[in-house]
């Protein structure tokens, strides 16, 4: 990244900022508050579903790295999510919740990706 992308975030990766944040304020909502463990102590359940999303602010400073390796643990909430869906009625509306704001992330990444072009600014041919 250049250092003037640095000092500009893309609106799109400010997307995948947000929807990340509330990833997080998601978890710890569902699992803390609105639906607490019954056979787990909550201290790891928190451990499994927040630390990981919390990792990828070591990469922060590279706000694409950052959102790249959230879109990658992402997927583990994406199923999360449609197994909480489809099995689970009460919990139904979270794990929706989860399955759109994991897509999100996932499209803004991927819609702040470069195309690489040849010499002439045309994009490379198949």
């Amino acid at each position: 990244m250049t250092t003037a992308t640095h000092a500009r975030i893309l609106p799109v990766y400010r997307v995948g900022l947000v929807a990340w944040a509330l990833l997080v304020v998601l978890q710890l909502a569902w699992h803390a508050w609105l639906v607490p463990p019954q056979s787990m102590p909550l201290t790891l359940l928190l451990a499994i579903t927040v630390v990981p999303l919390l990792l990828p602010l070591f990469a922060l400073r590279d706000v694409r790295r950052a959102l790249l390796w959230v879109g990658i643990l992402s997927l583990f909430y994406f199923c999360h999510g449609v197994s909480e869906a489809w099995g689970s009625a009460g919990e139904r509306w979270l794990a929706i919740a989860e399955i759109v704001l994991t897509v999100l992330l996932i499209a803004a990444l991927g819609a702040g990706v470069k195309r690489r072009t040849d010499q002439t600014g045309a994009p490379p041919s198949r």
